[in-house]
């Protein structure tokens, strides 16, 4: 069973967090935005959700148990909103069911390894075993500044090392078999409704021109997040905020109309 968060009314926008982090990471979405009904989730394997069955799932799998986690949330369209490897997954969604979602948000898109080479997917894959295998307490402490900006606030720094302390090895090892052997382009391909691609100006993890190539092959809007690194919803909350006030605008103004 699917675990989640939520709060607030109206407008459904739904939250999906990255391979290092769980729905507890949208905090300044949960305090600064307001308007709409915010759910996130806590991917399978990830905070309270168990694992997916399959031992090797893909992003139809996952696109799979957030459909059936809309459905227990009585949500049946939303604006959604995929960050880093929440962007693939996202994608899936959108393309698997796409009567559901009336916006499609990529923020830091990670966009996964399924195009490239055997050795270099397998190299990925091989690269998340060793991590995890350090153990998450080690992950934390070499790994969480530098999803941020240079110079980020203590406070955002302690939020996605809380993350990745809480990872659980089968959850974490699911979701890099996926970034190693998924791409979202094929997802992409799919998709026919409104996308717009948003990138922490300093994303260390999934650089700004990735994400600009990304914008510019699918004919999307391209958004630059200043002072902002990977976790730009952290990086500059302020910002990132209103373009989700924006968001969830337009998609209550189209169905006025």
């Amino acid at each position: 069973m699917i675990c989640w968060r939520e709060t607030g009314e109206g407008e459904a926008l739904t939250l999906l967090h990255g391979i290092s982090s769980c729905a507890a990471s949208w905090h300044k979405q949960f305090s600064g935005v307001a308007g709409c009904r915010l759910l996130a989730w806590d991917m399978p394997g990830y905070g309270d959700s168990p694992p997916l069955a399959a031992a090797l799932p893909m992003a139809a799998d996952y696109a799979d148990a957030l459909a059936t986690m809309l459905e227990r949330a009585g949500v049946e369209k939303t604006v959604l909103l995929g960050h880093s490897l929440g962007a693939l997954v996202a994608c899936a969604f959108a393309a698997v069911y796409p009567k559901r979602v009336k916006r499609l948000v990529l923020a830091d898109p990670a966009q996964g390894y399924g195009q490239a080479a055997p050795e270099r997917r397998e190299q990925v894959w091989r690269s998340r075993q060793r991590q995890i295998a350090q153990g998450t307490e080690a992950m934390a402490e070499s790994r969480a500044d530098k999803l941020l900006r240079s110079g980020a606030r203590v406070g955002d720094v302690a939020t996605v090392a809380a993350g990745m302390r809480r990872l659980r090895p089968e959850g974490y090892l699911a979701a890099a078999w996926l970034l190693a052997n998924e791409d979202i382009h094929r997802w992409l391909a799919d998709w026919r409704g409104p996308l717009e691609v948003w990138c922490g100006e300093q994303d260390t993890i999934t650089p700004p021109e990735n994400a600009h190539a990304l914008a510019l092959r699918w004919r999307a809007p391209y958004l630059s997040i200043p002072q902002a690194g990977h976790a730009s919803y952290l990086d500059n909350e302020r910002f990132f905020n209103q373009q989700i006030a924006r968001v969830i605008k337009e998609a209550s103004d189209e169905c006025t109309h």
